[in-house]
């Protein structure tokens, strides 16, 4: 299930791409199969060796192209260990919510991201985040959980802060903001509450099968409660100053 469209958001074989935050390697593995030199990086090391282990299933079973490379790495988001202008893509899904200093993770992806680079960032959308928060505690006050919930200008705003220049937006995932709402209705770590796990039988299926039913359906309700909100940026080219 991939938050970033690759649609608006394409890849050329080649492109040296980031996935910061990869998680369990959904966007990597995306950006692997279309040819790119992946590099994944997550602060935790169980992921890591997860994602490494999946990347090299890839490789063995030929799902990605020749030329195409990956990595999978341990890493601290607001210390990238790459040098400046390393990268021709950054992809952070569904992290700057969880980070108290998102200005620095910011500085550091522009650092590491060359002239004329692309980056994508999702974060859960303000809307179904805040039914979300109202409905459980235990939803947003378990460590290492999200300690904000961004409104669409305010992100914009600090992506334009960080010297990017946003060139789109969307929403995604509209058929999981119901199943959040009830898993922090019948309590988070409840998955046995009826409702919760019809739902999520229902995510299961969509996911697997994609009928067009639910493919329209959640097109049509993204825009009124798409789970994440997905924005695009460039790093411009700066001017050239002249010798004296």
């Amino acid at each position: 299930m991939l938050t970033v469209d690759f649609s608006r958001f394409p890849l050329a074989p080649g492109d040296r791409v980031l996935d910061l935050g990869c998680g369990a390697g959904r966007h990597a593995f995306e950006c692997y199969r279309r040819g790119a030199q992946v590099v994944a990086l997550d602060q935790n090391g169980d992921e890591i060796r997860e994602v490494a282990k999946w990347f090299a299933a890839m490789k063995e079973a030929g799902e990605a192209p020749e030329g195409a490379t990956a990595t999978a790495m341990e890493g601290d988001a607001l210390a990238l260990p790459f040098p400046d202008e390393s990268f021709d893509v950054v992809i952070i899904s569904e992290v700057m919510e969880h980070i108290p200093d998102d200005k620095g993770v910011l500085a550091e992806m522009v650092r590491v991201l060359k002239p004329g680079g692309r980056i994508a960032i999702t974060v859960p959308r303000y809307g179904p985040e805040k039914v979300c928060w109202a409905l459980s505690d235990a939803y947003h006050e378990v460590e290492g959980g999200h300690i904000r919930i961004y409104r669409a200008d305010e992100l914009l705003g600090k992506i334009r802060e960080a010297g990017l220049r946003p060139y789109g937006t969307h929403h995604a995932h509209a058929l999981h903001s119901p199943y959040w709402w009830l898993k922090c209705a019948f309590g988070v770590d409840n998955d046995k509450a009826l409702p919760v796990r019809a739902y999520h039988k229902l995510l299961v299926w969509d996911i697997m099968k994609k009928p067009l039913a639910t493919r329209v359906a959640e097109q049509a309700l993204n825009p009124l409660i798409g789970k994440s909100f997905v924005a695009y940026a460039t790093k411009p080219h700066l001017p050239r100053v002249a010798a004296k």
